[in-house]
């Protein structure tokens, strides 16, 4: 069976504990209904607990939670949290025994990764700190492997997260040895030798008018543009359907790759076009290709975005290995020519765009203001020999009219 969780909590042990997102409703329905059933502070008069007890204990953040007693030892008891998984040393005044409740099962469950043999034979502490710090709180997928002998064993899973399996990639950290690694490779920092390239973005056909964003301007007539079919996804073409759960996917494959981005090598190959992850300057990473060295000491290079068009000049230590999986999403920004309007032959602005002078900066800076931030549409008119469409405002008008009317550009038919 496949399903997608949530990591609640990793065990001191290594134990992974998950709550299926299926069993999201049923648990926030329990916990609301032990909210209104218990209030107030927990057992203030002498209590002779036992291990295993079932109780409900009020957390750090004043929420009532189901637990058992683990160990008793004076004033203080260690409970579970039978449907959070951890464990935690708790003062008797915070906790209150009650046969409610027990009947139903703990909506946590304890996992292990199949066929996957911890180094020295159980998982280090510096593991397991890795563990919750990439895992804690996170929606993972589940692959059930083989269920576990009694009910209360350990559920031995494949985990993965963001398209990457954990057992192949902890053992590449060396903190592990994985039996079923065929999947190792897909990580793709090992392949060094391949030249990967990036897929291309299907479009809507010739005609159809479709939402769209744009994410970079070479000139006025030169940007970069999305698919864009968040608005309302049941009037979408299939094409731009596609495009939105790619788009939804790959964002998390990234959020992923940026929590592991400092165990990915380094890029010692500079191929022109070569796919790679490239830091922009907000500090996270995203999908790139080297188009050139631009400075060989110290080593700099240009690189672009490919899903936005922009571009950087990076130093090599802001470059790094892209996973393989990381491959299979279309690049989400497609470079398109707009059609209708030319520079104005009589444009009297000084300053020009240096890489393209028959266009002003003030055209340029009049044309970011006429689509940045706002809800675009288009229409393709020709994919050979480059594409080309006609951009529309939010008010259905061509973006390029604006320019027109300011003499920064003219009609071409």
């Amino acid at each position: 069976k496949i399903f997608q969780a949530v990591v609640s909590c990793i065990g001191g042990d290594g134990t992974i504990y998950i709550i299926p997102k299926s069993f999201e409703t049923a648990l926030n329905k329990l916990m609301a209904e032990i909210q209104n059933t218990f209030k107030g502070l927990g057992l203030l008069i002498p209590y002779c607990w036992k291990k295993g007890e079932a109780c409900v204990v009020r957390g750090s953040d004043t929420v009532w939670y189901r637990a058992k007693i683990v160990e008793v030892s004076g004033s203080t008891l260690q409970v579970q949290y039978i449907d959070r998984g951890y464990i935690e040393s708790i003062p008797q005044c915070h906790l209150y025994p009650t046969t409610f409740y027990t009947g139903i099962p703990p909506f946590c469950i304890p996992c292990q990764l199949y066929k996957t043999l911890p180094i020295g034979n159980f998982w280090q502490q510096e593991a397991v700190e890795y563990l919750q710090e990439l895992l804690k709180n996170e929606e993972v997928e589940i692959h059930v492997k083989e269920l576990p002998d009694n009910p209360w064993g350990k559920l031995s899973i494949s985990l993965y997260f963001g398209g990457m399996s954990l057992s192949s990639f902890m053992a590449y950290q060396r903190y592990c040895v994985a039996e079923d690694c065929q999947d190792i490779q897909k990580l793709g920092v090992f392949e060094g030798d391949l030249s990967p390239s990036y897929l291309l973005q299907p479009l809507p056909v010739p005609g159809e008018t479709f939402p769209v964003t744009v994410t970079h301007l070479v000139s006025p007539k030169e940007v970069y543009i999305c698919l864009d079919s968040s608005e309302n996804l049941t009037k979408c073409s299939a094409t731009e359907r596609s495009a939105s759960c790619d788009s939804e996917s790959l964002s998390k494959a990234l959020k992923w790759c940026n929590k592991i981005v400092k165990t990915l090598p380094h890029l010692t190959n500079f191929k022109k076009e070569l796919p790679c992850l490239a830091e922009y300057v907000d500090g996270l990473w995203y999908r790139a290709k080297l188009l050139s060295i631009t400075q060989l000491v110290p080593v700099q290079i240009l690189v672009q975005f490919v899903d936005y068009g922009t571009y950087l000049v990076a130093p090599t230590s802001r470059l790094r290995h892209i996973p393989c999986h990381l491959l299979k999403y279309p690049v989400q920004a497609v470079r398109v020519l707009l059609a209708g309007f030319r520079p104005a032959s009589d444009d009297k602005n000084v300053e020009r765009i240096p890489y393209s002078p028959e266009w002003s900066l003030k055209a340029l800076w009049t044309m970011v203001d006429c689509v940045e931030g706002k809800r675009l549409s288009a229409s393709i008119l020709t994919v050979s020999p480059e594409v080309t469409i006609s951009l529309y405002g939010d008010d259905k008008n061509l973006v390029h009219l604006k320019l027109i009317e300011m003499g920064l550009a003219e009609l071409d038919q």
